[in-house]
């Protein structure tokens, strides 16, 4: 970590998907234009139009031209979301990650949830491509829901200082999500970022995570804000020290 900011702010969204995609783009937007001042905000897995398996085309295409709004719309923010694209003649589920109007950095997701069928209707990404990423000297990495309970990706994301997790995580392993992503912060010793759906069978739990595992979380709140403070990172990894 070598930025010379103290802190960032964050903002992650706690939102309901609705079956028009254009209505769940609509919020999203205003959601980003009244909080620009906040540089990071993570958005649910797939928002914009949830798993629609029985109109995936639809779906995709609907992701590809809401992308290029979105990149219009976000100026000075990192702005992290899945989408469903086609590639060739299958699906992917892919984080992007949106800043200074371009997309930086992209990753499929690897692990796909075989209970809600995600396997039949996506292409896994490679295992490889899950690792941190950089933005102005801090050191980024993203987890796609069911790869939070994966240790082999926890391996891949060491020494992050910031993991964000856009999820669809259900609401019978609600507590599942609660501990997986609190422990995650606590072995890293970095900031977790879970933005999880509202849907009625979604846990929510969308939540902010220190390196301590102190938690800024609220399920009654379409918004969760915090700061990442970088002195904390620093402070807890000079003190327990993992090497």
């Amino acid at each position: 970590m070598t930025s010379k900011k103290k802190s960032l702010p964050v903002t992650t969204l706690q939102l309901t998907t609705h079956k028009r995609y254009q209505e769940n783009l609509d919020t999203l937007i205003t959601y980003l234009q009244m909080y620009k001042e906040k540089h990071i905000v993570v958005v649910p897995e797939v928002f914009l139009t949830g798993f629609d398996y029985e109109h995936m085309l639809t779906a995709a295409k609907f992701s590809a031209n809401a992308l290029k709004t979105l990149k219009k719309e976000v100026k000075e923010q990192i702005v992290v979301l899945t989408l469903i694209f086609e590639d060739g003649d299958e699906f992917i589920n892919q984080a992007v990650v949106i800043h200074k109007h371009k997309v930086i950095h992209k990753q499929s997701k690897v692990k796909l949830f075989k209970l809600g069928n995600e396997d039949l209707y996506f292409r896994e990404g490679k295992i490889k491509k899950v690792k941190p990423f950089e933005i102005e000297g801090v050191k980024y990495a993203i987890l796609i829901c069911f790869e939070l309970r994966f240790k082999i990706l926890w391996q891949q994301i060491e020494g992050a200082d910031v993991v964000l997790i856009p999820s669809r995580w259900g609401k019978l392993r609600k507590i599942h999500l609660e501990v997986l992503s609190r422990a995650l912060a606590i072995m890293n010793q970095c900031y977790v970022v879970v933005s999880n759906s509202a849907n009625i069978d979604m846990a929510s739990s969308s939540a902010i995570i220190t390196p301590s595992g102190d938690v800024t979380l609220n399920d009654k709140q379409k918004i969760i804000k915090g700061n990442i403070d970088f002195r904390e990172i620093k402070k807890v990894r000079r003190y327990i020290v993992m090497d």
